[in-house]
This record gives C-alpha cells, structure tokens and sequence, in this order.
C-alpha cells in the first residue's frame, strides 16, 4: 500500500511540537489512529519507520513529539538528559499524550471511536501513563517500555486496553517492576496482557541497538515477534480487517 508521510505541527499554547504523520495514500476512508511515541532520543527514524508500516497496514499513524520541536538528542547522555525532567513531571507526560491524542482525533480520515497508542523505552512509559490517565484509547502497546509507576496512581480503573512486550533480560526493567506492573494492572481492572522474550535485553526492536554493556542490543527473533504481536493487539481493538 502507497502511503504519504508528512511533518505536522501542534501546540499546547506554551510549546510547538513537531510530529510526523503517515497515512495511506490516495484514500478518503475512514481508519483506526495510532500514536507513536518515541524512545528518550525524541521523534526521530525509528519512529518514523514505525508510523510508515502502520500506515501500510491502513491506519492513520502520527509518530509524536513529547520534547519540543527540534529538541531531539544524539547520544546517551543528551537522550538522558532530555528524558529525566519528563520522568520526574509525570502529569506532563500524561497531558502530552492526552494533546497528542487529541490532535490524532480531530485529523482528516480518523476514526475518533477508534485510536490507540504503541511506544518504544520512553515512549513505552508515555503509553501506559496514557492509559493510567484513563483517556479514551482502545488499547496501548508498550514495547521494551519502562514499568516505573508514577508517584501517585490514578484511583480510576484503566478503561484502555493494555498489552507489554517486555525483553526478560532487560536490566532497565528487573522482574521486580514487571511484577508490579502485572499487580497494578491487575488493581486498575485492566484488560492487560504481558508478552516476556527470554534472552532478550533492552531496545530489541531497534536496529542500531548494539551496547551490550548498557544492556540494549537489537533481537530480529524478538522483533518480529513482538511486532507480530503488537499487529494483532491493534488489529483486534482497532477492529481493523
């Protein structure tokens, strides 16, 4: 399928953000919205390719912008650096997402009854903080995504359908924290599902993912497998056929 990708820009009224979005060429039909929310570098390539194959599969993907536009990070350090302030605001977390979602609804071509949200590492985080906020979002997907909760948890049940595609080695997220999130999950009433790769440590989706010693190396068994799974998750709360 003939897709189109385009930068598009949004605002919380303090910050411009710059996201893409990627929808199937030539096509006034009405389709499922996916968020993608991007890892702790920013929206970058990894992102865009993702929204561009949801987009081949016939939704209208938009690869968010959780940082500002133009605030992207090249190494480790700039990454962390850019990621911490987020991690320590979680609310702002919550409402970037929420606008981001919001901005995915009103696009040309959404079906705004049905959209969900995939994100990758810190993009992983956002997702499942998007379905603890209790917004209305079919499902969530988080792939090698963090478990820390936010410091306080909404008493609200999660509304969202929620699954985690989690590598068991990854030393980011011990077993510990996948437990607790199963726990919490459970507490909220969601429908949840937790897929674990053995063997398999941080950033497996991601290509350029080669640091043994941070603990992130790309996994093609673990990849495609989560992507598979991740497809068919959409598939089934998006009713996409």
């Amino acid at each position: 399928m003939n897709v189109t990708s385009t930068t598009f820009e949004y605002s919380d009224g303090a910050t411009t953000f710059e996201g893409v979005v990627a929808r199937p060429a030539g096509s006034e039909a009405v389709r499922g919205g996916v968020l993608v929310a991007h890892a702790w570098g920013g929206c970058g390539a990894e992102e865009q390719r993702r929204a561009i194959m949801l987009a081949e599969m016939g939704y209208v993907a938009f690869a968010v912008d959780l940082y500002g536009k133009g605030i992207r990070g090249s190494s480790p350090e700039e990454n962390a650096v850019l990621m911490q302030p987020m991690l320590d605001d979680r609310p702002r977390i919550a409402e970037r997402m929420q606008l981001a979602l919001i901005e995915l609804k009103k696009m040309e071509g959404v079906n705004s009854a049905r959209t969900a949200a995939i994100g990758f590492c810190f993009g992983g985080l956002c997702v499942l903080d998007l379905a603890r906020s209790g917004a209305d979002v079919a499902g969530v997907v988080s792939i090698h995504g963090l478990f820390l909760p936010p410091p306080v948890l909404a008493d609200a049940s999660i509304t969202s359908s929620v699954l985690a595609l989690h590598g068991w080695d990854d030393p980011l997220v011990p077993p510990e924290q996948v437990l607790a999130l199963a726990t919490e999950m459970s507490a909220a009433k969601a429908d949840w599902q937790l897929h674990a790769y053995g063997n398999t440590l941080h950033a497996f989706t991601n290509p350029n993912a080669n640091d043994p010693d941070f603990g992130a190396v790309y996994d093609a068994d673990a990849d495609r497998r989560s992507w598979a799974a991740a497809t068919e998750f959409l598939a089934e709360r998006l009713q996409a056929g």
